[in-house]
């Protein structure tokens, strides 16, 4: 069974940094896209940023010269620093991988279980 989980996250001020990462484990062939998404209280799951497993990459705006994603394929973990922290930035964080499981030839998308980050003003 593949799973994601993701470490990190946490309580820090304004202007502060935190890093999240995330593995993926099970019996995997391959992986496309890794990714972060988050959904702050009322609001709908927005992406913050993905990789392709060829290097490219896409950020929103708001996080845009702030964050940084990066992957190491040789883990299956993706990583997400985040620097220059606002109140806005304030959400749960979730890991999202397309991944192909072993013996199986169809990709599936895959989320991890969400991470606190809260920035305080």
């Amino acid at each position: 069974q593949v799973q994601l989980v993701e470490s990190g996250g946490g309580l820090v001020q304004v202007g502060g940094s935190l890093s999240l990462s995330c593995a993926a484990s099970g019996i995997i062939f391959n992986i496309r896209a890794m990714g972060w998404y988050r959904q702050a209280p009322g609001k709908q799951r927005e992406l913050v940023a993905t990789m392709h497993s060829g290097g490219s990459t896409n950020y929103a705006d708001s996080v845009k010269g702030r964050f940084t994603i990066s992957r190491d394929n040789a883990k299956n973990t993706v990583y997400l620093q985040m620097n220059s922290l606002k109140p806005e930035d304030t959400a749960v964080y979730y890991c999202n991988a397309e991944i192909r499981p072993l013996g199986i030839g169809t990709w599936y998308d895959y989320w991890g279980q969400g991470t606190q980050v809260t920035v305080s003003s």
